[in-house]
Order: C-alpha cells, then structure tokens, then sequence
C-alpha cells in the first residue's frame, strides 16, 4: 500500500515537472517574440522616417542620385528580409546607406540648418536608440530560452515539445562596412 502512494507521488511530481516545464518554454518563446515584434515597431518607424529624410535632402543635393537610390534599395531590402539572420544584414546594408546619406549631408551648410532635415535626423537618432534597447532586451530574452532549452534537464522538456533554440540578433561579421566610417570624396 506505501508502494503504491509512494509510486503515485513520484509519477505525480514527474508529470507536474513536466507540466510546469512545458509552460516555462512556453513564456519564454512568447517573451522571445514580444520582444521581435518589438524590434519590427522600431524598424518600420525607421522605415517610416527615411523617406522623408530623403525628400528633404533631395531639395538640397539633388546631384547625389546614387546614394537616394543606395538608401532606397537597402530599405526595400531591409523591409523584407524575414527572420533575424537576414533582417540584421539587411539593417547593417541600410545603416552604411543612411551614414553615406549624412556624409551627404554635411557638404551642404543650408541643408544642415534646416529645421526639418535636424528635427528628421533628431527622430532617426532616437529611432536608431530604441531599436538598439529593442535588440538588447530580444536578445537577452533569447539567451535565455536559449540557455533552458540547452540545460539539463530543460532539455529533456524542449526535446519533448520541439522547443529550439532562437538567433540572436546582431551585426554579422561579414558586414564589416557597416561598422566602419564612410568615406566622402568630392
């Protein structure tokens, strides 16, 4: 008779582990994607602003056709591009267009004066801010569904229900230029 509460306890307890186990990778894969769609709220508020940014330039500069074309086509491309891996390469090539865009800038003294080209790059700036604390708090919340589904005995439980493992969201390394100044020739 103790055997048999003892082995009903025992089974119990393992089934509640699994339960709450299951439940656990559950939030945590939510979190994970609250905080992408975090991300993708900053980036269309980025995409949202550049056009704008690009008409107010184009009144000043309109001789600089190749770089409205390169900001253009790197925000097409960074708008869809699906999935972490790729929306980071295509936001490294949009970030080196938008630095070209504002070396631009800087050769026309008027064009920086103007109230609605600084209150543009003001918006960006801080665009550019939130997205970093967007990225951030992703990838932390994936480091640690990361760390549970790689952990034993996590492991067991994500095995179990097909829980993986997510991509961080980052700068490739393969996007060196983004990382680097750019370089104004007139």
């Amino acid at each position: 008779m103790i055997i048999t509460y003892i082995v009903i306890a025992v089974v119990l307890v393992v089934v509640l582990w699994v339960v709450f186990g299951q439940r656990h990778f559950v939030a945590l894969t939510n979190h994970a994607q609250n905080a992408w769609s975090d991300i993708d709220v900053q980036l269309k508020r980025r995409y949202d602003l550049i056009p704008n940014l690009i008409e107010t330039v184009k009144g000043y500069a309109s001789h600089e056709k190749g770089v409205f074309e390169n900001v253009t086509a790197a925000r097409s491309a960074a708008m869809g591009a699906q999935g972490p891996e790729a929306k980071g390469a295509a936001e490294n090539q949009l970030t080196g267009a938008l630095k070209s865009l504002f070396a631009v800038s800087e050769a026309y003294p008027d064009l920086k004066a103007n109230q609605n080209f600084l209150a543009l790059q003001g918006e960006l700036s801080d665009t550019e801010n939130k997205i970093q604390a967007a990225r951030r708090f992703y990838n932390s919340t994936v480091m640690d569904l990361n760390t549970a589904v790689q952990s034993f005995p996590g492991n067991l439980i994500a095995g179990m229900f097909n829980f993986g493992p997510k991509t961080f969201f980052e700068l490739g390394d393969a996007d060196q230029a983004a990382r680097q100044p750019i370089a104004v020739k007139f």
